[in-house]
């Protein structure tokens, strides 16, 4: 999960970027807090919390 506060998330996401170019896809997973909750109390993290910022993520992805 991606958090462009930190240093270190950019500099993976460039290296990842430049190594990978086109295999790379272009939606990035935030980091959230509801979706490091949710495989805890077990519910897919669209059910635990459909209008969270991670799962809009991961919806996105999975239209692209």
């Amino acid at each position: 999960m991606y958090d462009s506060r930190l240093r270190l998330s950019n500099q993976v996401a460039d290296e990842v970027n430049k190594h990978f170019q086109q295999m790379v896809f272009k939606t990035i997973i935030q980091r959230n807090v509801k979706l490091s909750e949710a495989p805890r109390l077990r519910p897919a993290c669209h059910i635990y919390d459909a209008e969270s910022r991670g799962t809009v993520n991961y919806l996105n992805l999975r239209r692209n």
